[in-house]
């Protein structure tokens, strides 16, 4: 196994992509920010995707689950699933009627105790999502990690239409794209509120970039635009490859 919408999953990496379906492309920022982009293994037609612990999983406009193994993508379990996420509490998903299922063994498995319209499991293994209504949950890594059908899931205030981790924080977004950070989100959900770091106005299909991110500074200060030629409606970044679905359906992998 290898080796993390426009907007939705803001830790994500930014990039430009050029004509890149048979040849790679190289875009060079001030020869400071350079990314070589090709085709990589193709599922189409492509619906969202996520990396994280060295794994890649995928959905299909078909809600069918994959993940990508050496050069071709397999499939991954047999529940349809229209959204999946990895990370260190595993693989976890959400169908079409929004119930939340975990990867156990060879398959999903479906939870008990929330709905949710997308999950993230790229934190500190925290599961993180969001319901259909924007009100925004947490699943701590005891109970991610446990066997127990019934998950006990904690209420956040605030809403968001998407929500993503990272090892240091985790992002979201809210229905006027406004972004949010929060640290240590499961354990310190009733003492510390989100903070807004800004309002950020783009077109769909923009693609961004936070900067200066570090451990004393998790949430960073500010971000970078990069043009692109092609439209991008998803993208997840882990150990140095950046994963971008087009519009149509096409799998890009990016490297520096």
């Amino acid at each position: 196994m290898r080796d993390r919408s426009s907007f939705k999953s803001v830790k994500k990496f930014s990039i430009y992509v050029g004509v890149l379906y048979k040849v790679s492309v190289s875009y060079c920022r001030l020869l400071l920010d350079c990314w070589t982009c090709s085709a990589a293994p193709q599922q189409f037609p492509a619906a969202q995707i996520d990396a994280g612990q060295g794994m890649v999983v995928m959905t299909d406009k078909n809600s069918s689950a994959f993940f990508l193994s050496g050069s071709r993508w397999s499939k991954l379990g047999s529940v349809p699933l229209k959204h999946v996420s990895v990370g260190p509490p595993g693989i976890w998903g959400v169908d079409r009627q929004n119930e939340v299922y975990k990867f156990v063994a060879t398959d999903f498995v479906p939870t008990r105790g929330l709905e949710l319209k997308q999950v993230d499991a790229g934190g500190q293994g925290q599961i993180v999502g969001v319901t259909i209504s924007d009100s925004i949950h947490c699943l701590n890594a005891n109970s991610a990690s446990s066997i127990k059908e019934l998950m006990n899931w904690d209420t956040m205030s605030g809403l968001l239409i998407y929500y993503s981790c990272a090892p240091t924080g985790c992002w979201g977004v809210n229905s006027e794209e406004r972004i949010y950070f929060m640290v240590n989100l499961c354990l310190q959900m009733e003492r510390q509120s989100m903070s807004k770091l800004g309002i950020i106005y783009f077109k769909k299909h923009l693609l961004l970039s936070r900067t200066g991110i570090s451990g004393q500074v998790p949430q960073g200060t500010g971000w970078k635009k990069i043009e692109m030629s092609v439209k991008i409606k998803h993208a997840s970044y882990d150990l140095g490859y950046l994963w971008l679905v087009t519009e149509t359906g096409f799998i890009v992998e990016c490297t520096k």
